[in-house]
Parts: C-alpha cells; structure tokens; sequence
C-alpha cells in the first residue's frame, strides 16, 4: 500500500454521507421556491418591466455563489490548505449547477433583452449617435453569443475540475493533485477575464452611454463575498450535525472569517476606487452613474450598503473570537447575504427609476423563487458525493489526524 493510501484508509466515503435532514431541507426549500416562482410569474402578467429586472438581480446573486464557487474551488487547488479541502464538496456542488443557471438565463435574456437594455430597442438605437457606434459590440446577437461562450468556458472548466474530484474518490492517486492544478491555474485566468466581460453586458451595459474601467473587477469580487458568505452559513449547518460535527474545528471557522473579511475588504476597495476615480475626474458623463443612484430618494438605499455591506461587518470580523464561533459568524454573514442582494438591487433598479426611489414586490418574490429552486437543486447536487474528498492525500492533516 502506498503511502497515500495508508494515509486515507482510516476514511470511509460512506461514513461522509450527506446529514439524515437534507432531503427534509430540500423539500421545504422546493416548496418555497415554487410558492417563489408562481408569484414571480404572476408578476409578469402585473408589470413586465419590474419582472425582468427582478429576476435578472435574483439570478446574479445565485449566479455569484456558483461563479464564487469555481474560483475558490481553483484557489484551493492551487494553493492547498486545510481550509479548503474540508468545504470543497460545497464549492463542488454549487458549481454544478452552473446548467440550471444557463436555463434560468434564457428567458431572462432572450425576452427580457429589450426591457432591461435600451441599445436592444432599433427605435432608440436608430437616434442615439453614440450607441451606434457602440453597435458592433452592443447588439443582440453578440450579446447571446457572448452568454453562451461564458457560460462553456466556465461549464468546461467546472465540469473537468468536477471530474478529476470524482476520479480521486474512486482511486488514491496522488496524480489528480497536479492534474488539478493544470487546469486550475489557467481557468483562474479565463474565469477572470470572462467575468469581466460578463458583467459589462448584464449590468453596466443596462447604462451603455457610462462605463468604467474597474467594473469588471467590481462584479467578480462581489463573487468571492457571496460565496464565502453562503459556505459559512452551509458550515455553520453541517457542524451541528453528523458527520461534519467531528470535522469542523474553531480553526475553520477562523479561516472562513478571515476569507470573508478578505473579500469584504476587497470589494470595498474595488468600489471605493471606482467611485473615487469618477469623483476625482469630476466629468458629467462619468458622473451620472452614481447621480442615478444617490440622489432622488436612492441615497439612503447608498448610505444603508456602506455601513451595512463594509462598516459594520468590517469591524464585527475584526473580533478574533467571532470568526471562531460558527453562530456569530454565520450572523454575519447571513448579513453579507442580505447587502449582496442588496447591492444588486441598487446597481439595476436606479437605472429605470431615476427620479424617485422605487421598490416593487416583485423583487422579494423572485429571489425567494429563484433562490429557493437553485438552493433545492443545489442540496441535491451536495448529496450526491461523500461530504470530504476521502482519499485527498492532505486530508488527514487537514483534520489533524
């Protein structure tokens, strides 16, 4: 027997089975989502506009979890660690369920392209100079193009990581390590690059005649806050239950709270810089971006994101004991749930309601819709392999064993 084996053959695949409630999890989470969808859908026949807009920020938020997902999932590869190996059965699960968001999207898109973006109109494209020149990249079918390139480029990526996961549980191969890391290192690289280009069409195209240079950047770190702040609150169930409960350790929890103090400190910077370069420049054309969302009612909603999503949670996570006690982190970062919603809101709605602040009640429905289907697909996607990668090399130190 090698000494990978030797070292993984006290772990049983079946003894790392999912909890016994999962499926009652699943089903009230189904219930929820359908309860979600009907009303969602519902809203449709009420206000079509509001109902493309809401959905669209319901699908970022669970999009950013599976997106967050694959790029944890290839910095642990890389970089290795204890911290990673014992959650990335979550980070696995959430990326496969990249399809199902591909789904969700096409309505989305593929009906809802002129509301939600003013350069799929030909009656507001045939008078604006400048969106015409703009035409090339900003049109219909580059845009569904493009969506469907993003979402192979990370479906591959995902689906290969996925399967040299799998093939480790089926054998000890120290091999799947450096194998994983090939793909890892440049797929951190494309996921990057495609995100970037992903949210300029989805979000900062909806106000084509702005842009900024850092958006890109902006929208995939929102990814790593999401993400880290939704594998918290999975930890925090798991370590109340069999089997995770002997696996989890206050160091874990430690490490997770400094991930999410990283990323909330990060999209920090990445928002700040981008609101610091437009004020410094003091241009109209750059300013208008953040007059649609401060002024008119929307400051309050401006001022509630910056003590809600960086202030408070910024000096909650600087408390070494907090981040070492699954409870206390997990209300933060059900918080950092709540903003992230939150700031997705702020980023769309604004757009369309410039003059007053404008809130419909279609946009709870479809994120309790949206969220509550993605999350029972999701709990089946976790079923489905032992909660540990049980024949991982570095596994038994991870646990201390």
């Amino acid at each position: 027997m090698s000494t990978s084996e030797t070292a993984t053959a006290r772990f049983d695949a079946a003894h790392y089975a999912a909890p016994a409630d999962l499926d009652r999890i699943r089903g009230k989470a189904l219930v929820i989502g359908l309860v979600g969808i009907v009303a969602t859908a519902a809203g449709y026949f009420v206000n079509r506009p509001v109902f493309f807009r809401a959905y669209l920020v319901a699908w970022l938020v669970c999009l950013s979890i599976a997106l967050g997902s694959l790029a944890f999932s290839m910095i642990h590869h890389l970089t290795g660690g204890g911290w990673g190996l014992v959650i990335r059965r979550l980070f696995e699960a959430a990326t496969r369920t990249l399809p199902l968001l591909l789904l969700l999207g096409l309505p989305l898109f593929f009906l809802g392209l002129p509301e939600l973006y003013v350069w799929a109109r030909p009656d507001v494209m045939a008078h604006d100079a400048m969106l015409q020149k703009k035409a090339a990249y900003l049109n219909p079918t580059a845009f569904y193009i493009r969506y469907l390139v993003y979402f192979a480029i990370w479906g591959f990526l995902a689906w290969r990581l996925d399967r040299l996961s799998a093939a480790q549980d089926a054998e000890a191969d120290s091999s799947l390590i450096a194998r994983m890391k090939k793909v890892a290192a440049p797929g951190l690289i494309a996921y990057c690059l495609v995100a970037t280009f992903a949210g300029v069409d989805w979000l900062m195209s909806i106000e084509p005649h702005w842009y900024s240079t850092i958006y890109g950047i902006y929208f995939f770190g929102g990814h790593g806050l999401t993400t880290m702040a939704f594998i918290i609150l999975m930890a925090r169930y798991l370590v109340a239950r069999e089997p995770m409960n002997h696996v989890f350790k206050a160091d874990h929890f430690h490490d997770y709270g400094k991930l999410l103090f990283a990323t909330t400190m990060l999209w920090a910077y990445f928002s700040f810089s981008q609101f610091l370069i437009i004020w410094a420049g003091n241009l109209p054309e750059e300013q208008i971006w953040y007059d649609h969302r401060i002024r008119h009612g929307w400051g309050p909603l401006a001022l509630t994101i910056a003590l809600f999503h960086f202030c408070v949670p910024f000096l909650l996570l600087l408390s070494r004991g907090l981040k070492r006690r699954p409870r206390t982190l997990a209300m933060v970062a059900t918080l950092m749930l709540v903003m992230r919603w939150a700031d997705n809101f702020w980023q769309v709605e604004p757009a369309f309601s410039q003059r007053a602040f404008s809130f419909h009640w279609l946009f709870p429905a479809a994120a309790i819709g949206i969220g509550g289907l993605w999350f029972w697909v999701y709990l089946g996607q976790l079923k489905k392999r032992p909660l540990l990668p049980v024949n991982d090399p570095y596994l038994p130190e991870a646990l201390g064993k």
